[in-house]
């Protein structure tokens, strides 16, 4: 007697992933309406980004630099699908254990969302009826597929088969609900964040004290070189904030406790009412690989935090700062950092204008010498005093060094990386960095030939990068050009390589080019 042949798993992997599709669309849809920061989406990419080792958080930022988050949501989509189909095809030959598993999905969601440190009593509701409902929806397309796959069986199985088109179209509805679904989602998460609005109708106070004027010799104007200030568009966005949060300046507070004589809490309208000061500071991001781009320079208003810690009056045995962030990221910044006389501040204005929301509205963490990863915690909402031995941070739980002061830098702008140029006069251009130390000096290394001094531009002020530049004539050829930097110490930045962990990339930058 012959053995009947498996159905094809094609029809009911569709149903799953239809399924999944709808609930994942009706669950963004519900966090759009009840609890916009406990998008299932979000909620697991969070989840996934704070469990992740450091080496794959390294290799993200490295292939994808800023848009590394994107590439997260793609794989998180991806992954789903798999398990979508995979539980459309358990469900098709094994119920109910398809159903199941898309609900045990679902509840672990939800476990995850209401366990997240900006979690809402409604947190884990979307995750949760998302499970249910894709469960209840692969329930029937996974029948529908057995069934079309059953009449196929009892006619020529074509594509124009009834039964077959049928649950095509109902799997195509399902799937394109679900899209709808989370596009609307979208949409009213779009129209309830009000604190786009609020940010945009704030007029900051005039600062007490200006930063210095930027020299004219600041900017070299060369094509091509990175602007002496970062328009706020182009600055650099590194952190763990998978959905960017949206925090009201009526509900900011920040409080000041652990190893102090006196907690401090102060609030928005109180931060705004002390006498802020501008100042021009460059951050650096830790992940940034020599010749890297994750580095911007901006005009900063804020308030000292060294005052706020004095209100406090800190314990002689304290040497740390955690910082923490309404997310739950955490910080550790050596005190000194804190309380000595650099431009470490509480942030509300960049380049003139409130914070954008992704770099940290309301309040965030300024702080001059110190990779962000210690120091740059956006949407700040904690400080507590403590000390290194007694409390670890969040990257330093994961293997990073737990103090991070910036290391000397140097980078080659102009030309770029297998540039072609025309032999002749040309210029060769770029910056160089380290913060609260000053750049003294940069030379330039044609080949193997001497290396040869750069004009520097006027510097802003040590807590800032400078600008660089030499003239060329350009020989035929290819030719690799080499930079490094000397610092305000007489120290010459290291040839030696380097990777970006524990405490920051080293090493000499080069780019080769081919001059006809």
């Amino acid at each position: 007697m012959p053995v009947a042949s498996r159905p094809s798993p094609l029809l009911p992997a569709i149903a799953g992933v239809g399924s999944v599709a709808l609930a994942a669309g009706a669950g963004e849809l519900v966090a759009g309406l009840v609890a916009p920061a406990s998008s299932p989406f979000a909620a697991v990419g969070g989840a996934m980004i704070d469990l992740a080792p450091s080496w794959a958080k390294d290799t993200a930022i490295a292939l994808f630099g800023t848009s590394d988050k994107i590439a997260l949501l793609v794989g998180i989509g991806l992954v789903a699908a798999v398990l979508a189909a995979g539980a459309g095809v358990l469900e098709a030959r094994r119920p109910p254990w398809g159903r199941l598993l898309v609900l045990a999905i679902g509840i672990g969601g939800a476990v995850v969302a209401a366990t997240r440190p900006d979690a809402s009593v409604a947190s884990w509701f979307p995750a949760a009826l998302a499970g249910a409902i894709g469960a209840i929806a692969i329930r029937y397309l996974a029948r529908s597929a057995v069934r079309s796959q059953e009449a196929a069986g009892r006619t020529d199985g074509g594509p124009a088969d009834p039964g077959r088109r049928g649950f095509f179209v109902w799997a195509g509805a399902v799937t394109a609900t679900g899209v709808v679904l989370a596009i609307a989602g979208s949409a009213v998460r779009a129209g309830a964040q009000v604190v786009t609005a609020a940010r945009d109708a704030i007029r900051l106070p005039t600062p007490a004290s200006r930063a210095p004027a930027v020299a004219a010799g600041a900017e070299l104007g060369i094509d091509g070189l990175a602007p002496v200030i970062t328009p706020n568009a182009d600055f650099y966005r590194i952190d763990t904030a998978l959905v960017v949060p949206q925090v009201s300046t009526s509900d900011w507070s920040l409080r000041i406790h652990g190893m102090v004589e006196q907690e401090v809490t102060i609030t928005w309208d109180e931060l705004l009412a002390l006498p802020l000061e501008e100042s021009i500071t460059t951050l650096t991001c830790v992940s940034n690989e020599v010749g890297g781009d994750l580095i911007g320079n901006a005009v900063w208003l804020g308030y000292p935090i060294r005052e706020l810690l004095a209100r406090a009056r800190p314990s002689a045995d304290a040497d740390m700062v955690l910082s923490r962030s309404i997310d739950g990221f955490t910080a550790s910044s050596p005190i000194e950092a804190l309380t000595d006389e650099r431009d470490a501040i509480l942030a509300v204005g960049m380049n003139g204008e409130p914070l954008p929301t992704e770099h940290g509205f309301p309040v965030r963490m300024v702080v001059p010498g110190l990779y962000g990863y210690v120091s740059a915690t956006k949407w700040v909402t904690e400080l507590e005093v403590t000390r290194f031995d007694a409390a670890t941070s969040y990257w330093t739980d994961r293997g990073w060094s737990e103090r991070g002061p910036i290391k000397l830098e140097s980078r080659i702008d102009v030309p770029r990386r297998s540039t072609s140029l025309t032999a002749g006069e040309t210029v060769i251009a770029g910056v160089a960095w380290q913060q609260h130390v000053g750049v003294a000096g940069v030379e330039v290394q044609i080949d193997e030939g001497e290396w040869q001094q750069a004009t520097l531009a006027s510097a802003i002020s040590d807590d800032t990068w400078v600008q660089w530049s030499l003239p060329w004539q350009a020989a035929s050829g290819t030719h690799r050009l080499t930079v490094r930097a000397t610092n305000a110490d007489g120290e010459t930045q290291t040839p030696d390589r380097a990777d970006v962990v524990p405490d920051g990339a080293t090493g000499w930058h080069s780019v080769e080019v081919t001059v006809r």
